[in-house]
């Protein structure tokens, strides 16, 4: 949400164009949340949700580690003053190359879903230790996963058996119950199958030590979502229940709730128009949209909260769209989004909660607009 700090970094330096600005404040705050919610937990900050430098040396110094799903990704953690052993590959579909420059840079864990996918890494980084991820359904998530990655739990066994046979180190399991997941239970059915492999697997001779429950803490948009500690709570219910007293070493990778709440958007009203006399609503178009950073309103999934200085006047519904020459550029036009009729061209808008999965989403240069500017404050 837009803070103080943030308002008075727009007022005083006024910056041109759509530009993000992150509190830093805020980052550290959601840190510390996680950190009181699970305090057993190893916190692995998903780089992807927003990679600014800012973001990465505050979390290193704060303890975090952290989940890349790239060399480049890998290296900018590093930078950040993280070490290798801080350090998740978590992404399932890597190159050989990039597991063989990743594990000469020193990580040591890498995520799998297959038994491929196995065999790439005992080639390129011997005795590494590997987890297998395991498919969830993704009910309750805002904006859920599908099944590109994961693979059912009987496969996993698969999978961490030949990994063990190939001389890698079968560590354990890991799973994602959708991002912007709002049922504090989502994680309830994951670790169910979690024990399920960790069981099967032990009767094969061979001990599980590690659970990566994955990310999906929400970030306020429109509606209020559960509180850190709320997860925290229903978690390690579910840990105890599946796992009895000999609950195993886990991590959590926020992302969206790390930084989701810590960044606001400034753009700019570019026109607002209609399509026809008769046509019951406007058209208001910013200047950024889909391809500047608003790639999660994609089927309208993420609506995000709008303030503008005209919030007291009277409000009818409006189709929101981006500015490029793109007719799927559209943000939100089956469910229409209240906005002051006296909205005009030049009004700047704030769109809120707007710090994750923004600055990575931007296009580099399509219709030749910029990438999407960030402030790390």
């Amino acid at each position: 949400m837009a803070t103080q700090r943030i308002i008075d970094f727009l007022a005083t330096r006024r910056p041109t164009g759509p530009c993000l600005v992150v509190d830093l404040d805020v980052v550290e705050e959601n840190y510390q949340s996680f950190r009181r919610a699970l305090p057993d937990s190893a916190i692995y900050y998903a780089v992807k949700a927003n990679p600014a430098p800012e973001i990465l040396r505050l979390l290193a110094s704060l303890g975090s580690n952290f989940d890349c799903a790239s060399v480049a990704e890998i290296e900018m953690a590093l930078n950040a003053g993280a070490t290798p052993s801080r350090i998740s590959y978590g992404n399932t579909i890597k190159k050989e190359r990039d597991i063989a420059c990743a594990h000469a840079l020193g990580v040591s864990l890498f995520a799998v879903d297959c038994v491929e996918e196995v065999e790439k890494v005992a080639r390129a980084a011997p005795g590494a230790r590997v987890f297998c991820r395991v498919l969830t359904d993704g009910a309750g998530a805002e904006w859920p996963l599908s099944r590109k990655f994961g693979c059912v739990p009987a496969m996993a066994v698969d999978v961490l058996t030949h990994a063990h046979a190939l001389g890698l180190t079968a560590t354990g399991v890991s799973f994602h119950v959708g991002s912007q997941q709002c049922d504090t239970e989502a994680w309830d059915g994951a670790l169910a199958d979690a024990a399920f492999v960790f069981n099967t697997l032990a009767e094969r001779g061979i001990t599980l030590t590690l659970v990566n429950m994955g990310g999906g803490f929400p970030t306020r948009y429109l509606k209020d979502v559960p509180t850190a500690q709320a997860y925290g709570r229903s978690i390690f219910a579910a840990l105890r229940r599946h796992f009895g007293n000999r609950i195993p070493e886990t991590i959590i990778e926020p992302g969206r709730g790390m930084v989701g709440d810590a960044g606001v958007i400034k753009a700019e009203v570019v026109l607002v128009s209609k399509k026809s006399v008769e046509d019951a609503n406007r058209w208001v178009f910013l200047d950024i949209g889909k391809f500047g950073g608003l790639a999660e309103t994609m089927d309208e999934a993420i609506r995000y909260p709008i303030v503008t200085a005209r919030d007291e006047d009277r409000k009818e519904p409006c189709v929101l769209a981006g500015p490029t020459c793109d007719s799927a550029d559209v943000l939100y036009e089956k469910t229409p989004y209240p906005l002051p009729i006296s909205l005009t061209v030049g009004d700047e808008v704030l769109i809120e909660g707007t710090g994750a999965y923004t600055t990575t989403y931007s296009a580099v240069a399509f219709n030749g607009f910029e990438p999407l500017r960030s402030y790390v404050i």
